[in-house]
């Protein structure tokens, strides 16, 4: 785990006041008990991940059937989802942990149900824009495509081992 540093530390609380005020607001919470959510630490994940944009961390020994807010050990977001440019995006990816901390633990439908229910449904649709973002900010390769010329930012090299999605043409690696 990564500790925040003091200036993130600022923005996470900032962004759970945000976070948890719409949700008050929202009638499917209504219905649910949010209580403890205010209290979960929350926490940054390591800069070069691509892949997590946001993680509940449970408690060890927790009764897995039976989970609430205070059996939440810490939610972590990315870095950097902080930054001014991610806000809409960040607000939704703290709503999408606090449903895990409210004990759903499974990407079901009535998870998905409560997912879309968060205001800004545009947020959720920048999830992959802030993943190419990642990927292309830790990028040491690029698979590049010599027929279409797209191109794939990657941390390794695809050894011609991969072929373009559009036209199946093999990648040709260039370092960065």
């Amino acid at each position: 785990m990564v500790k925040p540093k003091p200036d993130q530390k600022i923005k996470l609380e900032q962004l759970r006041s945000i976070v948890l005020d719409l949700m008050q607001d929202m009638e499917i919470w209504h219905e649910i008990d949010t209580d403890g959510l205010e209290n979960i630490d929350l926490g940054v994940l390591r800069i070069n991940a691509t892949q997590r944009h946001g993680v509940t961390r449970w408690k060890k020994g927790v009764d897995i059937s039976n989970l609430k807010p205070s059996d939440v050990q810490e939610i972590n977001i990315h870095p950097h989802l902080l930054e001014e440019r991610w806000n809409a995006y960040a607000a939704f990816v703290l709503h999408h942990e606090y449903i895990h901390a409210l004990g759903f633990r499974e990407h079901d439908k009535r998870f998905r149900y409560m997912e879309k229910s968060w205001p800004g449904n545009k947020a959720a649709k920048h999830g992959s824009e802030f993943t190419e973002f990642l990927r292309l900010k830790n990028a040491k390769w690029i698979w590049s495509c010599s027929t279409c010329d797209k191109q794939f930012p990657r941390k390794k090299p695809s050894k011609g081992m991969y072929k373009c999605r559009e036209c199946n043409t093999i990648l040709v690696d260039k370092r960065i």
